[in-house]
């Protein structure tokens, strides 16, 4: 059974830093796109960041130069590095893994960008 944790969510001041976690279990991570994405009160899920099984990455322009996806399949961990946070990051963020039919979420940790 696939089972992904996320974790290192938390209350951050304005231009500070998080790095979130997602500790996959039951699944070979090397195989497998990874995302994150998040989702704002009132609004739709997005991405925000993404890595293929080749290393390629892409980030939404709202945190690119900001945030950094990176990976460590041996762990089977993605991580999410994300510096000069702003309020506007505020959100509940999601890790997604996907390979062809095969999805899957997170439970989502919360990010809240406030002074």
């Amino acid at each position: 059974q696939v089972q992904l944790v996320e974790s290192g969510g938390g209350l951050v001041e304005p231009g500070g830093s998080l790095r979130l976690s997602c500790a996959a279990s039951g699944i070979i991570l090397i195989a497998y796109t990874v995302s994150w994405y998040r989702q704002a009160p009132g609004k739709e899920r997005e991405v925000v960041a993404s890595m293929t099984s080749g290393g390629i990455t892409d980030y939404a322009i709202t945190v690119k130069g900001r945030v950094a996806i990176s990976r460590e399949n041996l762990k089977k961990t993605v991580y999410l590095q994300m510096n000069s946070l702003k309020p506007e990051d505020t959100a509940v963020y999601y890790c997604r893994l996907s390979r062809g039919l095969n999805d899957y979420w997170g439970q989502g940790t919360q990010v809240t960008v406030s002074s």
